[in-house]
């Protein structure tokens, strides 16, 4: 398996331009947390040729590429989830038809929020991430939480995931040797202020390159 390299990402505002001048169903893919908007790559095309106006924004001030998340960690570490459910809102509002929205993990519960607010034609909360109060908690996902659970003190830093803490949430279902490939193209650091809501992912391979 070879991870294909990450695609220089059109702008906000130059996706949804895209997506309006084809006149088709936008569907909007919202990542998660330790990863960026290229963890959707591999699935933009799918559903293009399937007749959608595939749509992959960021969070607000997210970086381009995993390099840059790593050179300013800083970027992740105050971000609120009004904030970044604020953000997808007004990206929607300059479509010209309601999305499909697609959201993984955390990802996954800010598709709901999207969808609670009447913005989405259809939504796909793909593993998410519980809202506040529900418990209990498997032992895995406090396991998944535990980069931030650890230290109180992550609720004001980014926190970045060694090798075994994302084969353990992310990739547990490939090849040691494929998992540290996915593990080096996308995993990036992410606000701890936000972990403890969080249940384990699963995998961020989608579909393979053609």
């Amino acid at each position: 398996m070879s991870v294909q390299p990450q695609p220089t990402h059109l702008s906000d505002d130059e996706q949804v331009t895209r997506a309006n001048g084809t006149g088709r169903v936008p569907v909007l893919f919202i990542h998660g947390l330790w990863l960026l908007p290229s963890s959707w790559d591999r699935w933009g095309p799918v559903f293009a040729e399937a007749g959608y106006a595939p749509m992959c924004p960021g969070w607000p001030d997210d970086p381009d590429t995993v390099a840059e998340a790593f050179a300013e960690p800083e970027v992740f570490a105050h971000k609120t989830v009004g904030r970044v459910a604020d953000h997808y809102a007004a990206l929607i509002g300059k479509l010209d038809r309601k999305p499909v929205v697609i959201g993984h993990s955390f990802g996954g519960l800010l598709t709901q929020i999207v969808a609670g607010r009447g913005l989405a034609a259809a939504s796909v909360a793909i593993d998410s991430a519980p809202f506040r109060g529900v418990l209990p908690l498997p032992i895995s996902a406090l396991r998944a939480a535990s980069p931030v659970l650890g230290n109180p003190a992550n609720r004001h830093r980014a926190v970045p995931l060694t090798y075994e803490q994302f084969h353990y949430s992310f990739a547990n279902a490939v090849s040691n040797e494929e998992a540290k490939e996915l593990f080096e193209t996308f995993a990036v650091p992410a606000a701890g202020a936000r972990c403890s809501r969080r249940r384990p992912p699963t995998s961020t391979r989608g579909p393979r390159p053609r």
